[in-house]
């Protein structure tokens, strides 16, 4: 009887990932190509329900993720240097939850074996996000969703 190996995402860090590994912790959630308030008070991070330019709303995967830093240069890429500040993203995400310790949740897809898991649990805003062009900046406060952290 051989032994059960544990997956990659239980026995690694984040540092340990390769490029692969690292890229399907990715749940397609698409919350992090969400536009963000920060409290200037607390630094509390606030989801908006306004979608970056480049999200596709309803497969909330990126419409150009390899050029997107030229696009949008102000998107964020994700780094395991950069995991204890996690915290801005939703605490559904399998980068947050790893660098917290914590197990994936059981609709990731690498847990349940199916991408769409994640629209069907309702975790992601499928269908249910604007595209920042539809929004005035100054009125992003009006479609605020949650908190991260």
């Amino acid at each position: 009887m051989a032994a059960k190996v544990e997956p990659f995402w239980k026995r690694k860090t984040l540092a340990q990932l390769d490029q692969e590994e690292w890229e399907s912790l990715c749940d397609g959630c698409g919350l992090c190509c969400l536009q963000k308030l920060e409290d200037e008070d607390d630094g509390g991070v606030y989801y908006t329900r306004i979608a970056c330019k480049l999200l596709d709303r309803d497969t909330c995967r990126c419409t150009d993720y390899p050029n997107r830093r030229a696009q949008v240069p102000d998107c964020i890429q994700l780094t395991a240097a950069q995991a204890d500040e996690f915290k801005w993203l939703p605490p559904t995400c399998a980068y947050r939850l790893i660098a917290e310790g914590k197990d994936l949740l059981p609709w990731h897809p690498l847990v349940c074996g199916d991408p769409d898991a994640v629209h069907a649990a309702r975790v992601s805003y499928a269908g249910r996000m604007l595209c920042e062009s539809q929004v005035k900046e100054d009125d992003w406060e009006d479609y605020l969703i949650f908190r991260a952290g």
